[in-house]
């Protein structure tokens, strides 16, 4: 009855009933895609398991602005075209609030303009591709993280500050957005900033590869003094054993810039001296913070119940729940402390400051987070059987990644030698 007097009246019940407009829903619907079949589920399930950890605490402490969340997860392996409708379905039959997705960057390509369309709020949770907000305006699409450039720059800043004096360097990456993005941002910096290195072999092997027998036979004739891969899961878990059954690891300077994410699972098969990324300052031993107690509860929890310490999809997703938290605490407080709507929560994203599990992050104007980067090189230490980091630098996010408007190309383009000099933290392994 009230709504067909409203209609009568050219009213929305919005307008007439605002109060009631504003009522806290019975839940917070959180939609979540990742990974849990294929190879790349050696990263999204860590991933899913720390989300419904997340959840469970948020929930034990009475739920965000006192909601609580309710999770509902979607396989990132199942394929693009089912993920797109499952994704439709999430937002439009069981009407989630908000959508975490997803870990591939070709995935979030697909992703961005259909949350748009949809007018859902979208975070980014993992993919690094830079050129979704680069190329591109969204209301609705945030980043509650690092994008390629500043994941791949740091790498690149680390291996000229310990190894500068190579002169040839191979690439072996995977065949999509991230792989081909991520090598056309370190090689265009690398010609920038080091000119005379000369690139002798291109590898681009399909996404989901098992053998890389082809490009190691190629790589142990070429002896390249620097092998990069910014390959992961468990493309990077294959390239790696193979690479290092046959000796590929004592010619070569390997620089791997998400391979933190692989160190457990690789256990020896991964030599000492090999440069590690964690795309973001990832890691469970972060030199920072290991001796904060929530840090360290959250480390110990976590291995308890999967068996394994926190990797850097784990400390995305934790991201992701921070952001969720504090901008729906912005977004109530500038609504007068009545229930944001989605317009609401999505305008208090640009600004928004939050911390997890690792230093603070600014989501910036355009939508992008600003995170610092943690680099270092593999050593064996009797307490684990596997390699962890020493000789960690974290450099500062802000001075490794363009402006808001500028396009990253253009960016690196203009770079100078003194990017080099830039001031960084520098830790010791202390575990």
């Amino acid at each position: 009855m009230l709504r067909r007097l409203a209609a009568a009246a050219g009213l929305s019940l919005l307008g007439l009933f605002p109060a009631l407009a504003q009522e806290k829903p019975a839940e917070l619907r959180i939609g979540i895609t990742t990974y849990t079949s294929g190879a790349a589920s050696v990263f999204g399930i860590p991933a899913r398991d720390a989300a419904e950890m997340f959840a469970s605490e948020i929930n034990a402490r009475g739920g965000v602005q006192g909601v609580p969340v309710k999770l509902f997860f979607v396989d990132e392996g199942a394929g693009i075209e089912t993920l797109m409708t499952e994704y439709r379905r999430l937002v439009q039959d069981q009407k989630v609030d908000v959508m975490f997705a997803s870990i591939s960057s070709g995935v979030c390509n697909k992703i961005a303009p259909l949350a748009e369309d949809l007018k859902v709020v979208n975070f980014m949770w993992d993919c690094g591709t830079q050129r979704i907000l680069e190329d591109d305006k969204y209301n609705y699409v945030f980043r509650t993280q690092a994008n390629a450039t500043p994941e791949v720059m740091a790498p690149l800043l680390y291996l000229l500050k310990v190894k500068p004096d190579f002169k040839t360097i191979a690439v072996v990456n995977q065949d999509y957005a991230w792989g081909r993005d991520s090598w056309a941002i370190f090689s265009q910096a690398l010609k920038v900033l080091k000119p005379d290195v000369k690139v002798v072999a291109e590898f681009f092997p399909k996404f989901g590869a098992a053998d890389f027998s082809t490009e190691v036979s190629r790589l142990l004739a070429l002896k390249p003094d620097v092998i990069l891969s910014t390959s992961w899961g468990g493309d990077l878990d294959t390239f790696v054993r193979q690479a290092n059954q046959r000796g590929l690891f004592k010619s070569s300077q390997f620089v791997l810039p998400l391979a933190e994410s692989s160190l457990q699972r690789l256990g020896n098969d991964l030599p000492e001296g090999v440069i590690v990324g964690g795309r973001g300052d990832h890691y469970f031993l972060h030199p920072e913070r290991i001796g904060d107690a929530k840090f360290r509860t959250f480390m110990d929890a976590f291995k308890q119940k999967t068996g394994a310490y926190p990797i850097y999809p784990v400390f995305h997703m934790a991201q992701a729940f921070s952001a969720l938290e504090a901008v729906y605490a912005k977004a109530v407080t500038a609504n007068g402390g009545k229930w944001p709507s989605h317009e609401q929560v999505a305008k208090a994203m640009p600004g928004l400051t939050f911390q997890a599990l690792g230093r603070p992050i600014e989501i910036r104007a355009d939508g992008q987070g600003i995170e610092d980067q943690l680099v270092g090189t593999t050593i064996r230490t009797p307490k684990y059987n596997f390699d962890v980091l020493d000789n960690m630098m974290i450099f500062p996010a802000s001075k490794i990644m363009p402006a808001v408007g500028e396009k990253s190309e253009a960016w690196i383009s203009g770079l100078k030698p003194d990017i080099l000099n830039i001031k960084v933290d520098t830790f010791k392994h202390a575990d």
